[in-house]
């Protein structure tokens, strides 16, 4: 039995959370967590007293200590694992070792990934229709493939009504209620848009398909509780439909300016640009690429129905920092974006056209031919960018409407 001071937190009648909470985490394999995030385990008490996912290794102890509040962790006598990445697993072989149930369950490609990361064996395989008898209740599986690994998958205890959604529906936030009800729903809001644009855009049809799928499924849900984030027990269309709007990715009445500048030529073009849009009447942010990270950039993009991105040229290169936003974003696939490349060099001239070339192959629309300088931009070329800020920002109006 632990030692340390942790109590498990209800749920449900039956259902208790025994996560852990990680206030100072800072990054997310590339993705900035400002607001820290959570490790959302849980314990189902029936007569098969059953643990549902786990925790990032180092948090195992909190893990064990919230079980021990309730129970002693030897008498569990099920594991299921929705998702084998490490910060839902990370601590599974410990938690394994320290309960000895008698089965563990995991989709079909859990069972090879758990194998591939922990060394971990004779797993029970469940796959969509399957269901496991816990006594009074049940647990339901459904493979969320791709969701966002190719294990994931969404498990629902019926005698309570709980659906474990594993990432789906969560978002990076530690904070001190469990309950979404209880945070701030602007808080809500931006960072549940910015887990689904850094970690789901690029399974947005996925997503779609999971949420169509689910009336069919009659699961009756009361409770969403997603690995990450709070829980949710009020109002579930809410983040059900948020998650709807981002997967749809429809144009938007909202622009970006991102940008990266060497002696602030680029960033004229930048404010002037960004100027113009705001004069043809759409919304718009500016982002410095030295003072916001890639996961802040593609959450505007997400949000954005106008992407423009400019930089320097530095070595006949894109300036890096521009390099690594393009290619991180690319890889997350946005969809209906109208896209802008500006820039300016001394030399050779090859970053906006760089950055043009990153822009087709998102699959953006170029309404306007790339804009560069060289060296510092002049008072025309300042109000050319103005004029095709208002040309692109009228532009989307129109396809908005």
């Amino acid at each position: 039995m632990s030692n340390l001071c942790f109590d498990a937190v209800p749920v449900s009648p039956n259902v208790w959370w025994v996560g852990a909470r990680d206030w100072s985490v800072r990054n997310f394999h590339g993705y900035e967590t400002n607001r820290g995030s959570s490790y959302n385990a849980f314990l189902v008490i029936d007569e098969k007293v059953t643990v549902i996912d786990a925790v990032k290794a180092p948090f195992v102890p909190e893990m064990l200590a919230r079980i021990a509040s309730v129970i002693d962790p030897a008498k569990v006598d099920y594991v299921i694992s929705n998702h084998s990445e490490p910060d839902h697993s990370g601590g599974l072989p410990e938690i394994i070792a320290a309960t000895n149930p008698e089965k563990v369950f995991a989709s079909t490609a859990g069972t090879k990934t758990l194998a591939a990361y922990y060394g971990l064996e004779n797993i029970t395989t469940v796959k969509t229709g399957d269901s496991i008898s816990l006594g009074a209740g049940s647990i339901a599986f459904v493979d969320t493939k791709m969701l966002h690994w190719p294990d994931s998958m969404v498990s629902f205890y019926d005698r309570d009504k709980v659906l474990f959604s594993q990432d789906a529906f969560g978002m990076h936030l530690a904070a001190s209620p469990i309950w979404a009800d209880e945070c701030d729903t602007a808080v809500l809001d931006y960072e549940a848009r910015k887990y689904f644009a850094n970690i789901l855009n690029l399974q947005a049809d996925r997503v779609i398909g999971l949420l169509d799928s689910l009336p069919g499924l009659n699961l009756d849900i009361k409770i969403i509780a997603p690995d990450h984030g709070p829980l949710w027990r009020q109002d579930l269309e809410w983040i059900l439909n948020l998650y709807r709007d981002a997967a749809e990715q429809k144009y938007r009445k909202h622009a970006l300016v991102a940008f990266s500048t060497m002696w602030h030529s680029t960033e004229k073009l930048a404010f002037a640009l960004a100027e113009g849009i705001r004069a043809a009447g759409v919304e718009v942010q500016l982002c410095d690429l030295e003072a916001n990270d890639r996961s802040a950039v593609m959450t505007e993009v997400a949000r954005s129905g106008l992407i423009a991105f400019g930089a320097p040229t530095m070595n006949n290169q894109m300036f890096p920092k521009m390099a690594d936003v393009l290619n991180y974003i690319k890889g997350l696939r946005p969809k209906n974006k109208i896209g802008f490349a500006f820039g300016s060099y001394g030399w050779s001239g090859e970053g906006a056209k760089q950055i043009a070339a990153e822009l087709e192959a998102m699959g953006a629309e170029q309404l306007e031919p790339l804009f560069q300088v060289k060296y510092m931009p002049s008072a025309e070329d300042l109000c050319k960018m103005t004029e095709i800020g208002k040309k692109l920002g009228a532009a989307l109006i129109e396809r908005c409407q």
